[in-house]
């Protein structure tokens, strides 16, 4: 088939053994074993030249098929090839650094052992930067920025409540307000995190000033508070499993309408497309999160 699709080509079996530096009766002798096989005459003489006969013509086609899927799968196999090695970048808050990207990590691992993935914890705001700048593949974060430059592929509503111990007063309550709560004292998000920035939203709208016991960047020592010196924090239930699991802690949702709906999102840069180990990454983090968290939306930013 090759031979016959050089010469097919080329339109003489001379310069066809030049191209493939091989023999002309060899050539010769392919052309005539196909042409016997197939019982058809594949070429007809026009002077020195050869040119396809009609059969001919529907088998160069067929030919030419053939070749176009057979680098199409090779190419393929190269791009598997490829995930043996490669790197992914993640920008990602703690919360989800905590309790949801370690298992996904894990499981990507276990299909791509070979790929480096570098993870940077930061606040929601950074992550989306990192992003946006080039220096994160992938971005875990809470409240993106609405902008040409990015891509929202998931994201996932979840309400803010306050976490403390059992035994505080206020964790027999069923409906909660950040009103109830701002009369003990309380940890707070910092400046900066998009937890702060809703609960500020409701804060302004209370009277009186707020007994702030801290304010801290971390969510995990903001849980190590409430465990320890009997305060409330303020955060979702993402990275709170293991102590609500074990009693140390309890979450009771704010009722207050700004603090339903905080959006975790996977974002991605809109202004470059993903290599392949970044963008394998990506897919699997997506399923993942949906078979963990049930997806309210996927949107891309315009």
């Amino acid at each position: 088939m090759r031979y016959f699709a050089v010469v097919a080509q080329l339109g003489s079996i001379r310069a066809a053994s030049r191209e493939l530096n091989v023999a002309s009766s060899a050539v010769n002798r392919q052309i005539l074993y196909l042409e016997e096989a197939l019982e058809l005459q594949l070429f007809e003489r026009v002077g020195r030249r050869l040119r396809l006969s009609q059969a001919g013509e529907i088998l160069l086609a067929h030919v030419r098929r053939t070749y176009s899927d057979f680098d199409a799968t090779i190419a393929e196999l190269d791009a598997l090839k490829g995930l043996r090695r490669g790197s992914v970048s993640v920008a990602v808050v703690e919360s989800v650094s905590e309790s949801l990207l370690p298992d996904l990590i894990s499981s990507f691992r276990r299909s791509y052992p070979g790929i480096h993935v570098g993870v940077t914890v930061t606040s929601s705001q950074e992550a989306a930067r990192l992003v946006e700048a080039g220096e994160a593949d992938v971005g875990f974060t809470f409240d993106p920025p609405r902008t040409s430059a990015l891509t929202i592929a998931y994201q996932h509503e979840l309400a803010i409540g306050a976490l403390m111990t059992p035994d505080h007063p206020l964790a027999g309550k069923s409906n909660l307000t950040l009103a109830d709560c701002l009369k003990y004292p309380v940890a707070l998000p910092a400046e900066g995190l998009s937890l702060r920035t809703r609960i500020d939203a409701v804060r302004r709208q209370i009277p009186g000033s707020s007994r702030t016991y801290v304010e801290t960047n971390s969510l995990r020592f903001m849980r190590a508070l409430a465990r320890e010196d009997k305060v409330i924090g303020f955060q979702t239930r993402i990275g709170s499993e293991e102590d609500l699991e074990l009693g140390r802690l309890v979450f009771r949702p704010l009722t207050d309408r700004p603090l339903q709906g905080d959006l975790l999102c996977v974002v991605t840069s809109s202004l470059r497309a993903l290599a392949l180990a970044p963008g394998m990454f990506f897919d699997h983090a997506v399923l993942s999160l949906k078979d963990q968290l049930p997806s309210i939306a996927a949107e891309k930013a315009t």
